[in-house]
């Protein structure tokens, strides 16, 4: 998921300011991030060719590469962190798999622990925030949010005054949202992705950078071509504030993942940018399987860093690319960051 060098890295207790001299505190090495020139952190998963997550590998076993060249890795780390998850649902799905999410939505809440704090939206043509009080950081909270939503709305002729208006952000209207058309209800050309991705961000950029940001995206990844914001601008985003998209794909797309999902399709385009990653539910047990593996892969990162000091500030994006030594592993990082954070 990349890191916006002038901010305080991930990883780094809130009130940390750039600048300060590397130190360890107490028992918790999530205070090592510290520095004296900017750091770029890189959170990476590893896995082995059965996809499972692999966790005993030392800092030895990493090369990390800023633009192509080699860089000396100043931090690592194998500690789990905590979560800020943005759950993006879509609310333009064919009834079966609409059927199929409803059904599974309330066991979402069994993979976020005491210390996650989770925001629930969903989307069509605009993002709804739907989670009353932003982040919800109480598990049983999260459970009654999570029963109360209703995709059944999103059928035609089934519409509510919620989801035939404007979009509303705890009963306000976003500043500048765009407004739904009845011609567009419960038409899959008129999804817009990219506009769900980039509210979901701007809502997780500020979040403290001692957890991880994540945005948790359910979809059949059928994206409108009109959306407010291109895919580059809200990779942009994303890359800026250090946010990682997990999807997982459902409908009938994922019976041909194999083209489809792993080609072009925008869900696996923003996981594989950001360093996150995307599964493939083609069933309710699959969903509830997938579930609690997407927070425990998102939890349970390495963390690498390396100082940007021969960086060319003259550039705005820099490439990386992480190897693993250990041969038969794969890996999931970001692709590059942006030297310059969005304001």
């Amino acid at each position: 998921m990349p890191q916006a060098p002038q901010q305080a890295p991930q990883g780094a207790p809130a009130s940390q300011s750039p600048g300060q001299a590397p130190t360890l505190q107490g028992p918790d090495p999530r205070a090592r991030i510290r520095t004296t020139v900017t750091l770029v952190v890189v959170p990476v998963t590893v896995k082995n060719g059965a996809g499972e997550l692999v966790s005993d590998l030392e800092q030895k076993d990493f090369r990390i590469f800023e633009d192509g060249i080699e860089q000396q890795i100043s931090l690592f780390s194998i500690d789990a962190f905590p979560l800020s998850a943005a759950v993006l649902i879509d609310d333009d799905l064919k009834r079966s798999s609409a059927d199929r999410v409803q059904k599974t939505l309330e066991t979402l809440a069994a993979g976020f622990s005491p210390s996650d704090e989770v925001s629930l939206w969903r989307f069509d043509e605009v993002p709804e925030l739907i989670s009353e009080s932003g982040f919800i950081a109480d598990n049983d909270a999260l459970l009654t949010q999570l029963k109360r939503i209703d995709l059944s709305s999103s059928f035609p002729g089934v519409g509510s005054a919620v989801m035939t208006g404007e979009p509303r952000v705890n009963t306000q209207s976003p500043t500048g949202a765009p407004k739904r058309s009845a011609m567009s209800m419960g038409h899959p050309n008129y999804k817009h992705i990219n506009d769900a991705i980039y509210a979901a961000g701007e809502q997780l950029r500020d979040r403290p950078r001692e957890r991880r940001r994540i945005i948790f995206l359910i979809s059949d990844g059928q994206n409108a071509k009109n959306n407010t914001h291109s895919y580059d601008e809200t990779l942009k985003l994303l890359l800026s504030a250090d946010i990682s998209v997990y999807a997982i794909g459902v409908g009938e797309a994922n019976l041909n993942r194999g083209i489809t999902f792993l080609g072009n399709n925008i869900l696996s385009k923003y996981a594989h940018a950001t360093g996150g990653d995307i599964f493939y539910a083609s069933s309710r047990e699959d969903l509830e399987g997938l579930y609690p593996r997407v927070s425990e892969q998102a939890r349970n990162q390495y963390t690498l860093a390396y100082s940007a000091a021969k960086t060319d500030h003259t550039q705005p994006y820099h490439s990386i690319e992480v190897r693993v030594e250990r041969p038969g592993l794969s890996m999931l990082a970001r692709d590059g960051y942006y030297l310059n954070a969005l304001p």
